[in-house]
């Protein structure tokens, strides 16, 4: 049920992972258009953050902003949402005086929580921001359907990570060698 106009969702996406689209899907169930904001999307626009010192470490983020848009457009639109009701951008949550340059501020901003670092980017987006934040979903971290550290270590040490990502992602990271990277 479309409940707003625009939506907004962030997150790294090191790989976009099954977890990251059904909570895409999720807030896109909720609005008429989404941004799907991309954090860490460069050197430049990553900053460590006390609630969460690892992810902002390289061997975190080998993918590009090119490459995790690929996979989120592709992985998108093979599920079914047009082409015209998405939009994917950059999302500096590390540096919160910059998002007003990517996303509308008066979008309802969706998140899911389930450590420190979600809730203190909730903190960050309502008291820096003063945006409106819906929380879609909120537990424990074994709550996740999925993990990128998880993921990105089976890719490394050749286990099954391909259970963990839809089929687009899958078949573009293999055809693209991205698998390779993986410190």
């Amino acid at each position: 049920m479309v409940e707003n106009d625009i939506g907004i969702v962030h997150g790294r996406f090191q790989p976009f992972h099954i977890g990251h689209l059904e909570y895409v899907l999720s807030a896109k169930e909720k609005c008429s258009y989404l941004y799907v904001g991309i954090a860490n999307p460069d050197p430049s626009l990553t900053k460590s953050h006390e609630a969460n010192t690892k992810r902002t470490l390289s061997e975190s983020n080998p993918f590009t902003y090119f490459e995790r848009l690929t996979m989120i457009k592709n992985t998108l639109l093979e599920s079914g949402v047009p082409l015209d009701e998405f939009e994917i951008v950059p999302f500096p949550i590390n540096f919160p005086e910059y998002i007003k340059y990517y996303v509308p501020l008066d979008a309802t901003f969706f998140m899911t929580i389930y450590d420190e670092w979600g809730r203190a980017k909730k903190k960050i987006l309502q008291e820096s921001l003063k945006v409106k934040v819906e929380v879609l979903e909120e537990g424990p971290f074994e709550l996740r359907k999925a993990e990128g550290t998880k993921i990105r270590n089976l890719m490394k040490n050749n286990g099954n990570w391909q259970m963990f990502v839809p089929q687009t992602v899958e078949k573009y990271m293999l055809s693209n060698n991205l698998i390779d990277r993986i410190p």
